[in-house]
Order: structure tokens, then C-alpha cells, then sequence
């Protein structure tokens, strides 16, 4: 019943807020998963079409041109050591013989690929 415009309190579901609640929740958790499954896809395509030459699919470096160009392995202790910023650097810079991507990828696709990198050495631990 409606009384100068407001509803009357006794006909409203107790249940009707919190439903709300957490359908605006999951919405909110679907939403962010979305979006870190966007960033750490888009890690693994840009490893995929700029880094698996070399670094190989596993990051080990063991592919043909890896093992002439000694790539790095990206799993191991060397590596995973580094912060960041660090291999921010090497990646945007390059170092002895990878050659700098700083002109092929932005600041924000280098950091994606590097918590790419950073699932390497998650992997060797399990090893």
C-alpha cells in the first residue's frame, strides 16, 4: 500500500536487500575475474607471438634458437631472483642477446608478460 508516495514497510521482502547484495557481489566478482583472466591472457598471447622463438612455450630457452642465442631459462632461480622492474628493463632494453621490445611493446604488455614470466617459476617449484 502506498501512502503520500512511500511504499508501505509491511509490504516489503526482508529477503529483497540481501538478494540484491549478493547478486551485485557476484556480478563485481565475475566482473574482476574477467578482467584478470583478460591481463594474464594477454601475457601469454604476447609470449606466445613475441618470446616462444626463442624462450620456447615452457620458457626453458630449449628450442633451436634459444640453445644458439643461449636464452634464459625463465623458470629458473637466475631469473624469477629478479624484481620487476628488473626484467621490465631487460625486456624493454634487452640484454646480451635478446633484443629490446621497447619498440614493439608498451609498459603495460611488458608487465603483462612479466607475471606471465613469474608462472615459470611457480612451475619449476612444483618440478
Amino acid at each position: 500500500m502506498r501512502v503520500n508516495g512511500r511504499s508501505d514497510s509491511k509490504n516489503r521482502t526482508p529477503g529483497n536487500f540481501g538478494r540484491t547484495a549478493s547478486v551485485c557481489a557476484f556480478l563485481l566478482f565475475t566482473v574482476c575475474n574477467l578482467l584478470v583472466g583478460q591481463e594474464k591472457s594477454g601475457g601469454a598471447t604476447i609470449f606466445k607471438a613475441k618470446c616462444i622463438l626463442c624462450h620456447g612455450p615452457d620458457g626453458s630457452g630449449n628450442t633451436p634458437l634459444g640453445k644458439q642465442l643461449q636464452a634464459a631459462n625463465l623458470g629458473s632461480k637466475d631469473v624469477q631472483k629478479l624484481t620487476n622492474p628488473e626484467l621490465h628493463k631487460v625486456i624493454h632494453d634487452g640484454k646480451a642477446n635478446m633484443p629490446p621490445f621497447a619498440d614493439q611493446l608498451s609498459s603495460e604488455e611488458i608487465d603483462q608478460v612479466i607475471q606471465y614470466v613469474r608462472q615459470f617459476g611457480k612451475m619449476a617449484k612444483k618440478k
